[in-house]
């Protein structure tokens, strides 16, 4: 009988876990070529529990290194310690990360300490700047440089990769795992009848909000609020819902500048299914998030990003997505173009998804299994 091949699949926070459930399911679907281990640095704590509850996912190992007010330096040292000694005694064949947060470096960085080959999820995204958005550009460029097969959501990222002198054979063109598990949330939703907890008079528009970049941190983030403010004033037909992220330096600015309006909706980060719903049920997305730049598209939902700088260029080109920067002035004048011009509005809402068509991860699967050399049955 074949040898299983033995994988780790680490991550640390809310986004990795979502758009490593469609990966894990198709890999344990394959329990006959595969040992699968789960291992989490709980990176986001509260937020990945929320996750791992809703997909049913049991980690096998939860390092939980997160400590309150962690510098970044330190939050790193730490990671890359627990991370060496996990994989050093597991002895994987392979092991799989996402994206480009401090655990997905590092997880990389341990593995190449150990000579066991990295297979990166979401490879090949850039800005080209290295601290928009920080640390993230470093983090997936570092993990380029580590891994050893690369899977990248679009031609462009492909392109990249190919740029920074990746070998064409280790790049294999996927789509992105997100809409795997966006198409999985609405499927189980209509049938477990989940629906958005915000239910608002006819005629009122929502805006869905999510802001927690850490170059956004301080008078960026409260020329957001400050938009937000502007808006809602000057229209009554508008409701703002803002699911707040935990982070104190998140928290600090955007309560005290929107916590009294009339119409603004300050919210806890809500669980996957809630949110999905959430999105489904707006007008339009305001976010410096990724993955919802994924997302958002496929509910029909024209997205305005509050950032300088996309690594998703694709969606620019699309026309699914626009970038607003983080200005008072130019958030607000965008959504108002968005709320009152209904043929602008159409063409974002219409415009073709090019991150997926929700098999991403049956792809990566195969891809995994010729690279280690077990045989592709389900």
């Amino acid at each position: 009988m074949m040898k299983r091949a033995k994988c780790l699949i680490i991550f640390g926070t809310r986004p990795e876990a979502i758009k490593l459930a469609p990966v894990i399911f198709e890999m344990k679907r394959r329990l006959e070529r595969f040992k699968v281990r789960t291992i989490i640095t709980a990176q986001h704590r509260e937020m990945l529990d929320q996750i791992l509850r809703y997909f049913e996912i049991h980690p096998d190992i939860d390092l939980n290194v997160m400590r309150e007010d962690q510098s970044l330096a330190g939050l790193t040292s730490n990671m890359l310690q627990e991370l060496d000694r996990v994989i050093r005694s597991e002895r994987p064949d392979l092991v799989i990360v996402q994206g480009d947060t401090t655990t997905t470096f590092t997880a990389s960085l341990a593995a190449f300490y150990n000579h066991v080959p990295v297979a990166h999820i979401e490879a090949g995204m850039r800005t080209f700047d290295k601290y928009q958005p920080f640390p993230e550009e470093i983090n997936r460029n570092l993990t380029t440089t580590l891994a050893s097969i690369h899977f990248a959501p679009t031609e462009n990222n492909r392109q990249n990769l190919l740029a920074n002198g990746v070998p064409t054979d280790a790049v294999h063109v996927t789509g992105n795992t997100v809409i795997d598990a966006l198409f999985w949330s609405l499927d189980k939703n209509r049938r477990c009848g989940v629906r958005s907890p915000f239910h608002f008079p006819p005629g009122q528009k929502v805006i869905l909000v999510t802001a927690h970049r850490r170059e956004s941190f301080g008078q960026p983030l409260k020329d957001i609020c400050l938009a937000l403010r502007d808006l809602v004033q000057a229209r009554e037909n508008l409701e703002i819902v803002f699911p707040v992220h935990l982070n104190p330096n998140v928290r600090k600015v955007v309560h005290p500048e929107l916590g009294n309006l009339p119409r603004v909706h300050l919210i806890d980060p809500q669980s996957y299914q809630i949110f999905v719903e959430m999105m489904s049920n707006s007008f339009l997305i305001l976010t410096d998030s990724g993955g919802i730049q994924e997302e958002a598209p496929s509910l029909g939902k024209p997205v305005l990003v509050m950032r300088e700088l996309t690594e998703r260029s694709e969606g620019l080109e699309a026309g699914t997505v626009k970038l607003v920067g983080t200005q008072r002035h130019k958030i607000v004048e965008e959504v108002s173009k968005l709320l009152t011009d209904r043929i602008y509005y159409e063409v974002m809402t219409r415009a073709h998804n090019p991150y997926g068509d929700g098999k991403t991860s049956s792809r990566i699967v195969k891809h995994c299994c010729d690279f280690l050399g077990v045989r592709n049955k389900r």
